[in-house]
């Protein structure tokens, strides 16, 4: 479902968490990001049974060492919890925070990613159907993330020069990938079939979609125009409880993980692949075809084209095209 991002009473620390949406929102964090900076304060509060305008760098530590000591948390959640932390005293509280610096950040640590040989994407792909096999074929073959894909607009669709305007992606970024000559026909039938069902739509008062930052305020029709409708519109509406407009949301990304998930089982593939699987398979594909590495990265939307160097440890040839002396 979507987050309409209202504010909600909670039972810990209402006003501090009201505060801290409030926050987040003014620096446009995302939804999720919210939503975890606010799971993590409430989590701190509820461990030192204390409000943290009372507690300091000891009681973050002790709460940070508990997550790692106890319950196994991850480098990444770790990150997250720390990050979210810092946000809530020196942007919220208003705390000066210089003992951030001497507590310990988590060291990440580095794993290859797992991917498909063409012919495994090829078969898996092949035992996927309707707009999941599309979407999942977007991912393969444009290296669009699961999110960017089910975030897609009609008119982020260029099928002139064949290329995809991904809106907002990870770190808020826009940047152009491909659009796969073989998906061009199939994608322009499923837009048939969406824009019928648009109509439909609009005939019975609704039609309505989420739009992005203050569009809705700048062109109040815009959340009924083709152009800004979902290119993976989810099978049902829902009541905007704000407005009490029938609104429409993007396919949800768990349709797609299911899916690809029982292709992978029903293939009987070994690998643990995922969705994500389909955006590496993407990019080393690409290195094995000889295309230029700084192209991949402007592609796939890297910030620093050393991320986009772990591909070359998952080639045969590895990452300078050296080769065993036994071959």
């Amino acid at each position: 479902m979507e987050d309409d991002r209202a504010p909600v009473k909670d039972s810990a620390q209402p006003g501090l968490l009201e505060r801290l949406r409030r926050e987040l929102r003014l620096r446009h964090y995302s939804p999720r990001t919210e939503r975890a900076y606010v799971t993590w304060t409430r989590r701190f509060a509820t461990f030192h049974q204390r409000h943290p305008q009372e507690l300091g760098a000891k009681a973050v530590e002790q709460f940070l060492n508990s997550l790692v000591s106890e319950r196994g948390l991850s480098a990444s959640s770790h990150q997250q919890a720390l990050c979210a932390l810092v946000f809530l005293y020196t942007s919220v509280l208003n705390v000066p925070a210089p003992w951030v610096e001497k507590l310990a950040r988590p060291k990440r640590s580095q794993h290859l990613p797992v991917v498909l040989t063409r012919e495994e994407a090829r078969t898996v792909l092949a035992r996927m159907q309707g707009p999941t096999q599309l979407m999942a074929s977007l991912l393969y073959g444009s290296g669009l993330r699961l999110l960017e894909c089910a975030r897609l607009r009609v008119k982020d669709l260029d099928f002139e020069r064949k290329q995809i305007v991904v809106r907002q992606g990870k770190g808020r970024k826009d940047r152009v990938t491909l659009l796969p000559t073989p998906l061009v026909q199939t994608l322009r039938e499923h837009l048939q079939f969406v824009q019928r069902q648009h109509r439909n739509d609009l005939a019975t008062g609704a039609g309505y979609v989420e739009l992005p930052g203050a569009i809705l305020a700048k062109y109040p029709s815009a959340a009924r125009d083709w152009a800004w409708q979902w290119v993976f519109p989810a099978t049902r509406c829902y009541r905007h409880p704000a407005t009490g407009r029938l609104r429409r949301h993007h396919l949800h990304e768990t349709v797609l993980q299911r899916a690809f998930k029982a292709a992978v089982r029903e293939e009987g593939l070994a690998k643990l692949a995922t969705c994500h699987s389909l955006r590496h398979s993407f990019a080393t594909h690409l290195l094995e075809s000889g295309c230029d590495i700084r192209t991949i990265q402007e592609l796939l939307g890297h910030r620093d084209v050393a991320t986009t160097m772990i591909y070359t440890h998952v080639l045969n040839r590895g990452p300078f095209g050296v080769r065993s002396p036994l071959e």
